[in-house]
Formats: structure tokens, C-alpha cells, sequence
């Protein structure tokens, strides 16, 4: 049995020239001078080989796998199960994803790269479908970091998204966290009035960032960052669930409900995010979606 949950998992041109770069570079770190193994077979044979999934798993990465192979020889055809789709979960194992069908030197040539594509995928989708799940009820969604492979950025994300979490910012580029680090040193007394201070040195030119949020460690802190006009959302690093609860008590008794959102952080697990989504808080940041994915078991069979 498989299902399919809607994503907002879009296909970037920058995301596909990002997979053809990553493609291009496992090639070459792969194939060097050549497959000297697939060198001994019969040039013009042809085959067809199955792409299985082995695990229940949700599925990232169908809309990359032709960038992949297209690394190796365009002419490989990649036929796709019809319910093989992006976001698709399957329970049901195991299951015929896709077929190839090409030159057999080519094929073989590209079957670890594009298997080790595929595999570091969906492991990231199927375990964000297990936090997204796991938060299901609540008004929490769940959200991922910059804790993500170098280079790999912009593939790991999607692939947070084909399991029905968000992205956080996609680097220090497009958004602004200041967090503990910037704000060493500074009173919590006087936290509100250096954060007002900080923000107005924001350059004013296009395109603005896509949110400003403020890191909070303390009830204290938390109580100075509600008083700054500006500021779209605060994180609660390692906040207890008591705190949080307090936190979102204290952001609506001010009125600031639909102004101000709340992210916990730190240390989240699939044990501990339950009880973190029904404090009220209205985001969840979690590291492990992309730094502790494991890889699903996915296998290419000659057919």
C-alpha cells in the first residue's frame, strides 16, 4: 500500500542545475578514467534494469534522477511506476519504483551514484515524514537547518520538503537570526533596545530578507524581544516545556498571536516533539532531519 501526501516541494531550475553539478562531480570522483569492468561487456548491449525500493520509505528524488543519469549517457529511458511520485509513501515492500532501459555499459556505469542519490533522499524525506507525523493535531510544523551536507544544500531541502516539513532559511543570505553568539555581552536589560538598535542598520535596498528572527535563551530575554516592533519570529533555544508554554501564554496575553511566531529548538527528538507541539508553539527547528537521515534501501536488478 502506498499514499501520496500533498507537498509544496517545487522543482527549481536552481535546484536542477545544483543535482547536475553534485552529478557531474560524483562521475568523475567515480568513473576516473573509466569502468574497467564494464569496458570487459559487449558494447551494444542493451538492458533493462528495475529500480527497487526494499523499506517502507517515503520517496524524494524523481524529478532529479534524469540529471543523474544524464551525467552518464542520455540515452538511458527512465520509466516511472505511476504511483512513484515525490512525497509518495510506501508500506508495502518491495516495490518497483522505476525502470531503465539503455546501453548496459552506461547503465552499470551510473548505478552507484544514482542509487547513493536516491538512497541519502529519501532517507531525509521518510524521517521528516516521521516528525511531520508525529506533530499531526497541533498547530506545530516542523522545519529543518543549515545542518546540511556542503553542496548538498539545496537537494537535502527538497527532500525535507517531499516528506511534508519546511525549509528554513537557505542561507546567511536570504534571511536574518540573530542569535546568542551576536547578542554576547548584552544585558538582558538592554536586550530590547540593542535588537531595535541592530535591525535599523538593516540596508534598505531589495529584496528584503524573507524573515527577521531573534534567538531568546531566557523567559527574561523573551520578555525584552516581545517589546521590539519588527521582529517576525523568536527562538526558543532549549527552552523546557514549561518555558514554552509560558512563552506562547505571554506572546497571546500581549496580543501578538498573529504577529509574532514562536520556534523551539535544540535537541529534538522523535520522543520529545510531541510534547513540544502541544505547548502551542507554531514552528519546531530540527537538525536531525538532514545531519542523522539514514539512507533507504533502494537496489538496481537486471530484469
Amino acid at each position: 500500500m502506498s499514499s501520496t501526501h500533498p507537498i509544496h516541494a517545487s522543482v527549481t531550475e536552481e535546484l536542477l542545475q545544483a543535482t547536475r553539478t553534485l552529478a557531474q562531480m560524483a562521475r568523475e570522483e567515480d568513473l576516473g578514467r573509466g569502468d574497467l569492468t564494464s569496458a570487459l561487456l559487449e558494447p551494444e548491449w542493451e538492458s533493462s534494469f528495475e529500480l527497487r525500493l526494499n523499506q517502507p520509505a517515503a520517496l524524494a528524488g524523481r524529478a532529479l534522477a534524469g540529471e543523474v543519469l544524464g551525467a552518464y549517457d542520455g540515452s538511458i529511458r527512465l520509466e516511472w511506476a505511476d504511483d512513484a511520485v515525490d512525497s509518495m509513501v510506501s508500506f508495502e515492500t518491495p516495490m518497483r519504483l522505476a525502470t531503465l532501459i539503455g546501453p548496459n555499459r552506461s547503465i552499470l556505469a551510473a548505478e552507484r551514484v544514482l542509487l547513493n542519490f536516491l538512497q541519502r533522499l529519501c532517507g531525509i524525506a521518510t524521517l521528516t515524514r516521521r516528525y511531520v507525523d508525529a506533530v499531526a493535531g497541533t498547530r506545530a510544523k516542523v522545519y529543518d537547518t543549515r545542518k546540511t551536507t556542503p553542496g548538498w544544500r539545496a537537494l537535502e531541502k527538497y527532500a525535507v520538503r517531499c516528506g511534508g516539513g519546511h525549509n528554513h532559511r537557505m542561507g546567511l543570505h536570504d534571511a536574518v537570526l540573530i542569535k546568542d553568539n551576536h547578542l554576547a555581552g548584552i544585558e538582558s536589560s538592554r536586550l530590547a533596545s540593542a535588537v531595535f538598535e541592530m535591525l535599523n542598520r538593516l540596508p534598505q535596498e531589495q529584496p528584503a530578507p524573507a524573515f527577521i528572527m531573534v534567538e531568546a535563551d531566557t523567559l527574561e530575554q523573551l520578555e525584552q524581544l516581545y517589546r521590539v516592533v519588527g521582529i517576525d519570529i523568536i527562538l526558543l533555544d532549549n527552552f523546557g516545556l514549561e518555558n514554552l508554554r509560558r512563552a506562547v501564554q505571554r506572546r497571546d496575553e500581549l496580543g501578538l498571536t498573529d504577529k509574532v511566531q514562536l520556534e523551539a529548538s535544540g535537541g529534538v527528538t522523535l520522543d520529545t516533539i510531541h510534547e513540544i507541539a502541544r505547548t502551542g508553539v507554531d514552528r519546531i527547528s530540527v537538525g536531525a532531519l538532514t545531519h542523522s537521515a539514514t539512507a533507504v534501501d533502494l537496489s538496481l536488478a537486471r530484469v
